[in-house]
């Protein structure tokens, strides 16, 4: 780990340190994280926890034993446990049980974090609807119709969170709507459902920045590597031959947090913002590093982001 990456990765909880013994109020940074009881929402928010940072979680997950992989097996996790370890990393996480496909159930969760917190930092759109057979090698058709549901909870769930957000992060003059999103935007990927959920999150980004242009408020769109999670594990063992490598060298979802968290710091973050950004590229940029490891970046194999587009027709 380089010392500039060690300074972004502890540097909150050092700032916290030197604010507190000034004798000026310290403001806790409140971050939320959809869709947070496993997966990358999980380690996101650990992440953010590591940072000293409180965290929301949502998710839907209460009782283990509840959620199932692609190929039966009990998915470990629950949005409790989750908000558990993020207070055993150094934050204080917060559960809210919540399905983003439940628009009021939504405004609550957002009512709630300013009636307790005053303010919201960040956001990170994570929440989405995993098929069972998101994986299976199949033409969109021979598929069951249900996939597309990827398009309510992933797409839709998405706009209606950055919706609230900004109407807190505007007014507060500072924030960071952040998009979970993956190379599946632009190669194939998964099929057409997934694909078209991460291809329009990555373009959530790019027209919210120009609404959001003068506010202090970015939205940026981060394109993760593999990760390791359960589903990914049990994606290895379904299809050695496509995942054992990837795995290899998959990133930590953590990674994610300390991504977005140095880019909410950096000084060029207005440039940053509508921007679909390569995770291991960025990172790279602003010195940070997963658990001390410069991750790849799959550009090469996967393709790149659409490049910022400086047209806008109203």
């Amino acid at each position: 780990m380089t010392f500039k990456s060690a300074k972004l990765q502890l540097g909150y909880r050092q700032t916290k340190k030197c604010v507190e013994s000034s004798g000026e109020t310290f403001v806790n940074k409140v971050a939320l994280v959809t869709g947070a009881s496993r997966g990358a929402g999980r380690g996101i928010a650990r992440g953010f926890g590591e940072l000293g940072y409180t965290v929301y979680v949502t998710g839907r997950t209460t009782t283990p034993g509840d959620a199932h992989g692609w190929d039966g097996s009990v998915l470990p996790g629950t949005v409790r446990e989750t908000a558990a370890e993020v207070t055993a990393g150094g934050g204080k996480g917060i559960a809210v049980v919540c399905d983003h496909a439940d628009d009021s159930q939504v405004a609550t969760l957002f009512e709630q974090i300013v009636r307790e917190q005053g303010r919201l930092d960040v956001l990170v759109n994570n929440a989405t609807f995993i098929h069972h057979q998101l994986i299976e090698k199949k033409p969109f058709w021979e598929k069951d119709l249900d996939a597309v549901k990827i398009l309510d909870v992933g797409l839709r769930s998405a706009y209606v969170a950055s919706w609230h957000a900004a109407r807190i992060m505007v007014p507060q003059g500072s924030g960071v709507i952040a998009f979970g999103s993956s190379f599946g935007g632009s190669c194939y990927m998964h099929g057409p459902a997934y694909g078209a959920q991460k291809a329009g999150i990555d373009k959530f980004a790019h027209d919210m920045e120009h609404d959001l242009r003068g506010t202090g408020v970015v939205a940026v769109s981060i394109w993760m590597g593999p990760l390791v999670t359960e589903r990914s594990l049990i994606a290895r063992q379904t299809n050695p031959e496509q995942y054992e490598d990837l795995i290899a060298t998959a990133e930590n979802p953590e990674f994610t947090a300390h991504v977005i968290d140095a880019i909410a710091a950096a000084p060029n973050r207005d440039e940053l913002s509508g921007q679909t950004l390569i995770g291991a590229e960025i990172a790279k940029s602003l010195g940070v590093t997963d658990r001390g490891v410069e991750r790849p970046s799959y550009r090469e194999m996967l393709g790149s982001p659409r490049p910022k587009n400086p047209a806008a027709v109203y």
